[in-house]
This record gives structure tokens, C-alpha cells and sequence, in this order.
């Protein structure tokens, strides 16, 4: 359905992605507005799905509790549905060529603040750049967890964020990373990031030992409860993963407190406490953004479609994603 002020006069359109209802979605139109002296208007190359949370934005799984906490920056329309979506577009400032990244969801083009987009280094792709909201994710988890030289991690789960995750983690001298995941084809995606890889039963026997800290993103319940056994006393697990309306069966009951474990949510609405004082999110942004020059993350970019098939995308990615990472829209 078109969205039109008045019928009959002539407006720059701007198209974009809304979920109609649970499990449906649709392109619309609607009159571009007009920018003020302190706007941008950004033609759109690329934007990325981001499909754990946006499939279950599109399935109608946010629970009402989280309808303000699970808003985007720029999103139109409430949940469970008509809503517009999504926080990973890049594209180029018109009249210029100046690339930016912005926090928006997934729409042709748009007008928005001056100071809501980044730019996008010279070194870093239009593909590469979508990643930033994820990398974002993970530099805010690295910031939650404070993770040492030398230190044992795991993480589990071997989607976007708990690959970027993983990756950040290699980088510490000495440290040995194991990325967890039930899917063996991660494996691949593991070696590239230059990190170890392990499905759930042989985890521990990979990481050598019990883990100094544990990141959890799997978005399951199982996969909470494989973090909690490779935890080592007293380890911290960073939980990562959000359930939506699910509820979460945790084994509390077993070696948790003997372990003296702890579960710390790590989200990225706000800037984790070690940093919050001297980083803003734009800051964090901005670091997430630089980080992705390393070509190495171009591992992540599983697939590609045009804009104009999300609705159909966006079905098929929520109902059997398969080894899915990183989907990009490219628009023409």
C-alpha cells in the first residue's frame, strides 16, 4: 500500500521494507520529505539484514515488555506490525562523493540528521561497511567482558556477532579462541577468521581446559547451556542473544554455583559501563566502522539479492536460513 500525502502532485519517492503483518512484508512508497540546512539526503547502495533480531521482528516475536527497548534508531510504525526495520544501510551523500554508514532500516534513500551517519574509510567496501552495526555488537561485548592475554574463550554460537566476536578475540596475544557451533560448515568460516572451531560435544577437549570467559550468541536455549559447561570457576559468560518471547531453560541447578558462575547481558542500546564514561555510542560506532579495513570479514558475506525481492528475502532467511551469515541488499 502506497502511502501518499495528497494524490495527484509530483514528490521524490522513497521506497522501503515493511513487515505487515507476522510473517509478511511488503515494499512501500512514500513522499521523500524535504531536507533542512542541517540534513543529508543518502542514496542507498547496500544495507544488511541483520537476521537474528530482524527474523524475529518479522516473525511478530517481540514480546510487548520490549516494544521501547527493541525500537531502531529511525524506525517507523510499532510491533508487532505495520513496521519499518533495520539499522545497517550504507550509501553516498548526494551531491558529493562522500560514502556514510547509518543506522537505518532498509529504504532506497533517505533524509536524516548530519550527524547520524559515518563515513565510511576509503579502504573499506560498500559490502564490508553493513557489518558495522554487528561489529558494534561485538566491540561493546569485548568492552563487557575485558578478556586478557593469554586467556581461554569460547564462543558460542557462529552467527555475524559471534563471529565478529571471535575474530576480536584472536587478536589477543595468546589467547586461544574456540568458536562453537552445531553447524560443522562454521569450521571454514572459523579458520579464515583465524580462530579454532569446535561443535558442542568437543569443545571442551579443543579449548585444552575449562574457559576464562565465555561469550554466548546463539540465540538458543542449548546453546546457553554448553556455554554454562565450558564456563571454568568463576568465568564470566557475556550473553549475547536475544530470545525475543522465548522463554530460556538454563541448568542452574547443576555445576553453576559450585562454579561460582556469573550470566552478564551485554547489549548494545548502551555503552558498556568500563567505557561509558569516555566513549560515546557514536564513538563506538565510529571504532566498530574502523575495524572492518581487514578483508578477512569479507568471510561473513554469505549472500546477496536485490531490494526489490526482500519480501521474499526476509521470508525465506526467517523460515530456513541455512548457512546464512551476512545476506546483503543491493539497490539499484
Amino acid at each position: 500500500m502506497d502511502d501518499w500525502v495528497e494524490p495527484g502532485l509530483e514528490y521524490e519517492v522513497e521506497r522501503s521494507f515493511w513487515v505487515t503483518a507476522p510473517g509478511q512484508g511488503e515494499i512501500r512508497s512514500a513522499p521523500l520529505r524535504a531536507p533542512t540546512s542541517e540534513d543529508v539526503v543518502v542514496d542507498t547502495r547496500r544495507s544488511a539484514i541483520s537476521r537474528g533480531t530482524e527474523a524475529l521482528v518479522f516473525q511478530g516475536r517481540v514480546p510487548a515488555s520490549q516494544y521501547a527497548a527493541m525500537r531502531c534508531p529511525f524506525q517507523k510504525g510499532d510491533f508487532p506490525a505495520p513496521v519499518k526495520y533495520g539499522y545497517a544501510s550504507a550509501g553516498v551523500v548526494r551531491g558529493s562523493r562522500r560514502r556514510v554508514f547509518c543506522l537505518y532500516p532498509h529504504q532506497d534513500r533517505y533524509v536524516v540528521p548530519a550527524v547520524s551517519v559515518v563515513d565510511i574509510p576509503n579502504d573499506v567496501p560498500d559490502d564490508r561497511a553493513v557489518l558495522a552495526a554487528n561489529m558494534e555488537t561485538a566491540v561493546n561485548a569485548m568492552w563487557d567482558a575485558a578478556p586478557l592475554i593469554g586467556d581461554r574463550i569460547a564462543v558460542v554460537g557462529g552467527g555475524v556477532v559471534g563471529c565478529l566476536a571471535a575474530a576480536l578475540c584472536g587478536r589477543i596475544y595468546g589467547a586461544q579462541v574456540q568458536l562453537v557451533d552445531v553447524n560443522p560448515n562454521r569450521a571454514a568460516v572459523a579458520a579464515a577468521l583465524g580462530v579454532g572451531f569446535a561443535v558442542p560435544d568437543d569443545a571442551l577437549e579443543a579449548l585444552g581446559g575449562m574457559a576464562d570467559i565465555v561469550f554466548h550468541a546463539s540465540g538458543v536455549g542449548t546453546g546457553l547451556t554448553t556455554a554454562l559447561a565450558l564456563a571454568g570457576f568463576e568465568a564470566p559468560i557475556i550473553e549475547m542473544s536475544w530470545y525475543g518471547d522465548r522463554a530460556v531453560l538454563a541448568p542452574l541447578g547443576e555445576a553453576f554455583h559450585a562454579k561460582r558462575l556469573s550470566i552478564q547481558a551485554s547489549q548494545v542500546g548502551a555503552v558498556a559501563p568500563s567505557r561509558r564514561a569516555r566513549r560515546t555510542r557514536r564513538d563506538r560506532l565510529m571504532f566498530a566502522m574502523s575495524l572492518l579495513r581487514d578483508p578477512m570479514f569479507d568471510c561473513l558475506i554469505t549472500g546477496r539479492s536485490y531490494f526489490e525481492d526482500l519480501p521474499k528475502t526476509m521470508a525465506s532467511l526467517a523460515g530456513d536460513p541455512g548457512d546464512a551469515l551476512c545476506h546483503i541488499l543491493t539497490y539499484t
